[in-house]
């Protein structure tokens, strides 16, 4: 029901419907090239725009576009008409009539996308269009029947330029950065078709390189031993379009990279590149020359000109210019050219365009200002458009909003424009990144607020000349948003940190900062509302809560008295009170874009942001803590897509909208219905990116985002309430604000005196600094310090003041705690390092410590995870490769070395076969099997049919035989047939086939199989041999181990110094040694764990434990060794080291022994001796045995090292064996990949022939309807001219009724026709322009023939009427000559386009012709590749192995080079002699009949030669009688019979006829004379009258002297004038009189010279009756 009211008490349902909106003006910078729609007025487009200026008077004419952005744009001169194209879904073209502005016809294709180029064509009704992705299309158009013509698709390639050339609209080049393409445009009556020519670019230096046919090489080398060598296509096995065009890698050469191109008047072409070379390109023969830059003198200034990036044409050259500002001249003489200094520019020049007269020239820069250079005796270069430094960032409305407007781009230019035209009124820069804009109501004052997150404040009271004057550093943060208040009290600046700023918006205020109020990051928007009536002002921010996907509403209010009060409202670092503020929070549980406060405070309007529903929110009028959760009151949907934005009409009764689409709706606030809507952008510049309202509604403002447009929209039809309410809120507004205004804007200009005083002082201040100072005070100037911080600052200040008590007590706690540290760190210096403490263990900040302890673990943890993580790559790599190369080997690779020589023998390292290859191998092996088989059946069959009568068991005994025979059919040939040794190892091949039998691909592929099965089991059985001599190594070494024990005993027992020879496996012969990793090989710390550290010491905690307990527990066996040496026997073994003690009286002198003592020791000594005896036995024994050892040793070994020859013996011819087969192998591939060429070369052909074929029959058909058209065109002409004779021989028939000398009369005026003259243009202009008069076009032909029948207007006039004619029939005849006139015409346009049908039957002719030579070329390489086939297949490549072989050469000389010599065996030359001793007798006989028959044949030869060269002559006669020109006369002459006769009785009434005409001749003659005696009396008594007219004339002066004399006196100046008037036409009379006098001789002396030529003509005239 609330809804209902709303509706019900709206002002505006009424006015809703008639209110609309139109655009004022469009200000918008060109971003395409501009062109010329006539000699003074230029064009480009702008958004949803085209704009026109005229170039005298810098008007502009807006043309809108109603689908969207403007596309591509282009202008037709000589009709006065511009095209462009929409960017929607299938865009349209448009042409409209300049300067009406009026649709002249819309075209309508096939295009999906978007048109990349337009291009009308110079001459003529024809427009060309280019398509992007997908089609990728070239289009005709005839635009004004709005028809496709032709089109043609050429996908992939992105053109960049396409004109039309000037002189010839058949021609139509295309530029893209990688190819140049003339296009020519054939024409057939009615049907156009595109033929396009590509250019052949030079490389990059400028050089050009011999391209060769890729499908037809001649250069190819013949390899008479391989087989054919093919193209480069063939062996890449292509067969389809791509063979035609492939090139390896290493043959392809970078091109140069064309950027732009331009037409001369010899129809050649100027191309520019990007390396900087200029190309000169025929427009006939597309021939592409490098013109070379002349030596000149280098510039002052160093500039070098690369690459260009426009070009236009001059007579004598090109100008261009580049990216550097300058605009060049290049003078081309022949091949050379030379540059100079044209014209300098401010900016780099991005496109260059002569006028249509070519007396000025358009430069257009980069940024988008528009220069005109007019030339003349003095050139002046005028700036017609100068562009902003980007696009507009911002804009708004100065106040009030009725006279100027300002707007903001990115790089801090601020321009002023005027409202009532939009013209450009000033600009000041700031050179900084700026944002945000905004104008102010309470004072002719602008914000502007920057990156760097200050905000500049401009006095704009006057419009040309706009000042600074203040400027705020709030944060280092953006400012985002700078909002207004309505009354213009404060001004709102929002940061991204979520900070809004309050500034005092009064100027006699100093723009003062009252504080910042912190919201929720991410705001969205501001809104105000601030009422005439209160004393507050309410500000709304919306932020996005995107963690939660609502949004957040936060309303606060700012009282009028903020200003005085604002200490005691804001803390030390300058926040606002909460309990000030009165800040409420509210949340919204669907995500707003945007959302505005209503002016009664009480509503909320918010615009969806992910659907399009605009919907209002009721405010509580409780007051609430928290967040209050708003829902939707009242829900409309926007029609809108995308996420718009709201905005307030000033009086609040307005919801202005804008979204992605580019449309702008004006809503009545509250039934949020649309009275008025816009569309002003598009989606495709992603619509609007602000707006603004004047403060009485006249005026709306509206920037686009992307397409940089500035649109002024005005209103139509507004009025009733909707007007009346908003102007009385402005007049009621601007009262209140106009003395507020008045002092602001006082304070204002004496603000900016004094800011410009100080800047002044500040500049002095600098100059007068001495250069050891600047650097100081350039460091000062850039520490500026924001308000925000400086706020902090201040607050730290005040806090540091009133704690600096304390501040000192805690500094004087830390020293004395310090001075402690220290000592205690000295102290620990002097201990021990086991007391010693860390350094970092000091520390007294724990939290310090802990952060830097746990800052090196993070390092530590970081880096061992990046060691850990590069081992283990490592170590997955190792195992990749031991598994590739190692673990999936069955048999390992390793080496057998021998024991005295230097043999080493490797095994050949296997993989095991997969399944697959096993079952391919049995499968080759089966279907061998059955082969033989089915030879074993066939035998049999043939046999038993030949003997029946045979006994089973003999042909059971045949079977077996001839099985043995088949398993040992090959075996028992030669090695030298098989080309390899593989028998000597035992391997079958008896299932091999013969290899002058391998011709089918499978019997190769089969063989291949089969040898690579050999191979394998060749290795295998090598490997067996080599494991089994591995096997007897390991023996060996092990017996060499076992013998060396007791060797090492013998040599410890006879104490030599002989080292002992322990043979061992290397590492080449034990491979897997290597991946094993030993102890000692690690010569770097291994790193362990805690848990392995504490693993080791646990062991070895343990095994010292055991080591104990065990010597605790060998008492026994150290009173063992103590008492027996450690053995409880003595061996034999221990006699060497024995020793007899002696006697203890030994020590005492001989002299003293007793005789028991002497007993004593000659026992002792016997037994001395019997032990040294039994010691020598030994020894010699323990010597005997260590020879015979060392020598079975060395037997041993040396056997092996004899076996181990033998197996390398056995490895080579292994090796070899290997070989061979892989090089049978090798050949097999060889010929299957040669065979796949010839076949992929053949597959190619026979597709080339087949499109050849398709691409005939289309020609064929395309000259049988080029004939067709032809035959019907000239059945048109024929008949034409048929008419025209016609008219011509029933003239006199027409008007036979009327005297015969009329007739003649009316029949040569019938013959005549009017002179045209031709306006010849001006010398000047001639000599300007480069491409003179340009060939004409139907418009100049349609125009000629309308002048010619203005000009038969004129010959149709009464007064042109012979004399005594009647006028009926006058009228008749103007009819009949007129028809004739126009029939004449139609012959005149029927011939030319019989030229151009013929003309177009013979280049289909040629085409056709050409595509069938292409056709008889390939089907003569088909058959010569074909050839190459079968020769290939029946030559094979067999390996055969020779020791000693022979060979037969011509002449018996010895030869080295056998590569044209012939293997065969020798029984087969000695049977083949044999055979031709028996059949050289035959053969003589035979020579001497095919010598008589030879001599016939050449006989034979000679007359067919003779008849031939006779059917050429009687050919060529045949041919020049079908040529021959054979007249009626000719034809009668043939076909009459009695043709002497009937010239007889021709001649006969010739001579009557001429007798007739003489006769009638001379009566005319006579009748001649008689009217020139006439015309002579006549004008004897015209003279006779006149001289009597004269007299009277000198009387009548004297008398109209005297009247005149009387009359002055009288004064009745009627009388003297009526007099006069008589007088006059009386004297117009007289001359008139003499002109027909004259023009009547003139026509004597005609009609005299006719009767000349009628003499002449009638005498040789002879037509029969």
């Amino acid at each position: 029901m609330a809804q209902a009211r709303e509706v019900d008490d709206s002002p505006y349902s009424v006015v809703a419907s008639s209110a609309s909106l139109s655009v004022r003006w469009v200000q918008g910078f060109p971003k395409q090239n501009v062109h010329f729609v006539n000699d003074s007025t230029i064009c480009y487009p702008s958004g949803n725009f085209i704009i026109f200026i005229n170039i005298a008077t810098k008007k502009k004419t807006v043309l809108q576009c109603m689908n969207g952005i403007v596309g591509v744009v282009a202008t037709n001169v000589p009709y006065e008409v511009v095209a462009f194209s929409d960017r929607k879904l299938k865009p349209l073209i448009y042409i409209y009539n300049f300067p009406g502005l009026t649709k002249r016809i819309k075209l309508k294709g096939n295009v999906l996308l978007d048109y990349t180029l337009l291009a009308f064509s110079y001459c003529g009704n024809y427009l060309a269009s280019y398509s992007s992705l997908p089609e990728f299309e070239l289009a005709l158009w005839n635009w004004e029947l709005g028809v496709i013509l032709c089109k043609k698709s050429q996908p992939g390639m992105d053109v960049s330029q396409m004109t039309f050339n000037p002189m010839n609209w058949r021609q139509l080049c295309l530029s893209s950065p990688s190819s140049v393409t003339v296009w020519t445009i054939e024409r057939s009556n009615q049907e156009h078709y595109f033929k396009a020519r590509p250019a052949k670019l030079p490389t990059e230096d400028g050089s050009f390189f011999d391209e060769k046919d890729l499908i037809f090489p001649n250069s190819l080398p013949k390899d008479l031993m391989y087989g054919p060598v093919l193209p480069l296509s063939a062996v890449a096995g292509l067969v389809g379009e791509e063979a035609e065009t492939f090139r390896p890698k290493d043959d392809l050469y970078p091109l140069l990279h064309p950027t732009m191109h331009c037409w001369t008047p010899t129809s050649d072409l100027y191309v520019g590149c990007e390396e900087g070379h200029l190309l000169l390109i025929s427009g006939e023969t597309l021939k592409v020359t490098v013109l070379n830059k002349a030596e000149d003198i280098p510039s002052v200034d160093g500039r070098l000109l690369i690459s260009p990036i426009t070009m236009v044409y001059q007579k004598g050259g090109v100008l261009a210019s580049g990216i550097d500002g300058f605009v060049y001249s290049f003078i081309i003489k022949d091949s050379t050219y030379r540059i100079e200094d044209f014209l300098e520019v401010e900016q780099p020049v991005e496109c260059l365009m002569f006028s249509p007269s070519y007396k000025m020239l358009l430069i257009q820069t980069d940024k988008g200002s528009v220069y005109i250079y007019t030339f003349g005796e003095e050139p002046t270069l005028d700036k017609v458009l100068e562009a902003c430094d980007g696009q507009f960032q911002a804009i708004d409305l100065i106040t009030p909003g009725n006279e100027y407007c300002i707007t903001l781009t990115y790089s801090g230019e601020a321009c002023v424009w005027c409202l009532e035209d939009g013209a450009f009124v000033s600009r000041i820069n700031l050179n900084t990144p700026t944002t945000v804009l905004a104008c102010s109501p309470s004072s002719l004052s602008v914000a502007v607020g920057t990156v760097a997150g200050s905000v500049h404040f401009f006095d704009i009271q006057d419009a040309k000349s706009p000042q600074e004057v203040h400027k705020a550093f709030l944060s280092e943060s953006s400012v985002q948003l700078l909002v207004y208040d309505q009354r213009g009290l404060y001004l709102l600046a929002g940061t991204p940190e979520g900070y809004i700023f309050v500034i005092n918006a009064k100027p006699s205020s100093s723009f003062e900062v009252l504080g910042f109020v912190e919201v929720h990051k991410g705001i969205l928007q501001i809104s105000t509302v601030s009422v005439l009536e209160t004393d507050i002002v309410e500000v709304m921010v919306l932020s996005s809560l995107p963690e939660t996907g609502r949004s957040s509403l936060e309303i606060f209010t700012l009282p009028i008295i903020l200003p005085q009060v604002s200490s005691k409202c804001v803390n030390e670092r300058g926040r606002m009170k909460s309990e000030f503020i009165h800040k409420f929070l509210y949340e919204i549980e669907h995500s707003l874009s945007s959302a505005v406060l209503s002016y009664q405070s009480n509503r909320i309007y918010g615009f969806c942001s992910e659907v399009p529903y605009i919907c209002s929110y009721l405010l509580p009028k409780n007051e609430h803590h928290g967040v209050c959760i708003l829902q939707p009151y009242h829900k409309v949907q926007s029609k809108q897509y995308g996420p718009g934005v709201l905005s307030l009409s000033p009086h609040g009764l307005w919801l202005i909208t804008k979204a992605k689409c580019g449309t702008v709706c004006i809503r009545d606030i509250h039934t949020l219905e649309t009275f008025v809507r816009c569309r002003s952008h598009s989606h495709q510049g992603h619509g609007i990116q602000s707006v603004s309202i004047s403060m009485d509604g006249q005026n709306i403002l509206v920037n686009g985002k992307d397409d940089g447009t500035l649109v002024c929209l005005r209103w139509r039809k507004f009025g009733g309430s909707l007007a009346s309410d908003i102007l009385e809120y402005s007049q009621q507004h601007l009262t209140s604000l106009s003395t507020t205004m008045e002092e602001e804007n006082a304070h204002l200009r004496r603000r900016q005196s004094k800011f410009s005083e100080s800047e002044h002082e500040h500049t002095n201040t600098k100059l007068s600094i001495d250069s050891s100072q600047e650097e100081l005070v350039q460091a000062n100037n850039m520490k500026e310090i924001p308000w925000i911080q400086q706020k902090s600052q201040e607050a730290i200040k005040k806090e540091v003041k009133l704690f600096s008590n304390k501040r000192r007590e805690i500094k004087r706690q830390i020293k004395a705690l310090a001075k402690t540290v220290m000592s205690m760190m000295e102290e620990n210096e002097t201990v021990d390092n086991i007391a010693k403490l860390e350094q970092r263990e000091f520390g007294l900040d724990l939290e310090e410590l802990e952060r830097l302890q746990n800052e090196s673990e993070e390092e530590v943890t970081k880096m061992r995870k990046d060691v850990e993580m590069h081992n283990l790559a490592k170590s997955y790599l190792s195992e990749i490769i031991k598994e590739e190369c190692w673990n999936s080997m069955a048999v390992k690779g390793r080496s057998l070395k021998g024991f005295h020589i230097h043999y080493v023998v490797e095994n050949f390292p296997m993989k095991e076969r997969t399944d697959e290859e096993l079952e391919e191998v049995n499968r080759v092996l089966q279907q061998k099997k059955i082969e033989t088989e089915c030879l074993k059946l066939r035998k049999e069959i043939i046999e038993v049919q030949s003997a029946m009568t045979l006994v089973k068991k003999h042909h059971e005994e045949e079977e077996e035989e001839e099985e043995e025979d088949v398993a040992v059919r090959y075996t028992n040939l030669p090695n030298y047939l098989f080309g390899s040794l593989s028998p000597d190892f035992g391997i079958p091949t008896s299932l091999l086939s013969s290899q002058l039998e391998l011709h089918s691909r499978e019997e190769k592929i089969n063989q291949i199989i089969l040898l690579k099965d050999i191979i394998y089991k060749v290795k295998t059985v090598f490997n067996n041999e080599f494991d089994a001599a591995y096997k007897q190594k390991e023996f060996e070494i092990a017996r060499v181990k076992e013998r060396n024990v007791r060797i090492q005993e013998i040599i410890l027992d006879l104490e030599l110094e002989e080292p002992v020879w322990q043979p061992d496996f290397e590492d080449c012969e034990k491979p897997e040694k290597t991946l094993v990793v030993e102890d000692y090989e690690i010569t770097v710390q291994k790193h362990l764990k805690p848990w392995q550290k504490a693993k080791t010491e646990l062991i070895t905690t343990q095994k010292t434990d055991q080591w104990l307990q065990s010597q605790a527990s060998e008492t026994r066996h150290r009173a063992l060794m103590d008492m027996m040496g450690g053995v409880l026997e003595v061996k034999k073994e221990d006699i060497l080291r024995m020793v007899i003690p002696q006697p203890a009286f030994m020590a005492k002198p001989d002299a003293v022994w007793t005789e028991e003592e002497r007993k004593q020791f000659r026992d002792y000594e016997k037994k001395v001796k019997e032990l040294n005896e039994e010691r020598d036995k030994y020894r010699k024994s323990l010597e005997a045995e260590l020879k015979k050892l060392q020598n079975s040793i060395q037997e041993s070994t040396q056997n092996f090292d004899e076996h181990l020859k033998k197996l390398f013996e056995r490895r080579v011819r292994a090796e070899m064996v290997v070989n061979q087969e892989e090089l049978k192998i090798n050949n097999l591939v060889f010929s299957l990949l040669l065979d796949e060429e010839i076949n992929s070369r053949e597959t190619f052909l026979n597709n080339y022939l087949v499109r050849k074929q398709e691409e005939r029959r289309q020609t064929s058909e395309a000259v049988r309807k080029s004939k067709e058209n032809l035959d019907m065109y000239k059945e048109h002409y024929d008949n034409l001219l048929a008419e025209d004779k016609i008219l011509d021989r029933s003239f006199k028939k027409e008007f036979s009724e009327i005297p015969s000398h009329q007739v003649d009369v009316l029949y040569r005026l019938f013959k005549r026709r009017p002179r045209i003259h031709r306006q010849k243009p001006h010398a000047d202009i001639t000599s300007i322009v480069p491409f003179g008069e340009r060939p004409g076009s139907g418009k100049l032909s349609a125009d000629a023939f309308a002048q010619l029948m203005k000009a038969m207007d004129d010959l149709d006039n009464v007064n042109n009427m012979p004399e005594g004619l009647n006028p009926l029939v006058w009228n008749h005849f103007c009819a009949t000559r007129r028809v004739k006139v126009e029939n004449e015409q139609k012959v005149k346009q029927k011939a030319a386009g019989l030229m151009e049908v013929v003309a177009f039957h013979r280049r289909r002719g040629d085409e056709d012709e050409k595509v069938q030579q292409e056709i008889e070329r390939v089907s003569q390489e088909l058959i010569l590749l074909q050839d190459q086939k079968v020769k290939f297949q029946l030559n094979l490549t067999i390996q055969i192995l020779l020791k000693q072989g022979q060979v037969e050469v011509e002449n018996f000389q010895l030869l080295l080079d056998y590569s044209d010599a012939i293997l065969i065996n020798r029984n087969i030359i000695e049977d083949l002699n044999s055979v031709i001793r028996a059949q050289g007798q035959k053969k003589v006989a035979s020579m001497m009949e095919t010598k008589d028959i030879h001599k016939g044949i050449f006989q034979i030869e000679w007359e067919h030669k003779k008849m031939e060269m006779e059917m050429e002559d009687l050919n060529q006669k045949a041919w020049d009688i079908q040529m021959l020109f054979f007249s009626r006369e000719r034809q009668k002459f043939l076909n009459e019979p009695n043709y002497e006769t009937v010239i007889a009785i021709q001649i006969g009434i010739m001579e009557q006829t001429i007798a007739v005409l003489d006769k009638t001749h001379k009566k005319n003659v006579e009748n001649c004379k008689k009217l020139l005696k006439k015309l002579e009396k006549i004008s004897n008594q015209k003279d006779v009258a006149n001289y009597t007219l004269s007299c009277n004339l000198r009387e009548e002066l004297v008398a109209v002297s005297e009247r005149k004399d009387i009359c002055n006196a009288m004064g009745s100046i009627l009388t003297c004038e009526k007099i006069a008037k008589e007088r006059y036409e009386n004297m117009m009379q007289q001359q008139k009189l003499r002109n027909t006098s004259k023009e009547q001789a003139k026509q004597i002396s005609i009609l005299e010279a006719e009767v000349e030529r009628l003499k002449m003509k009638t005498f040789p005239a002879l037509v029969p009756l």
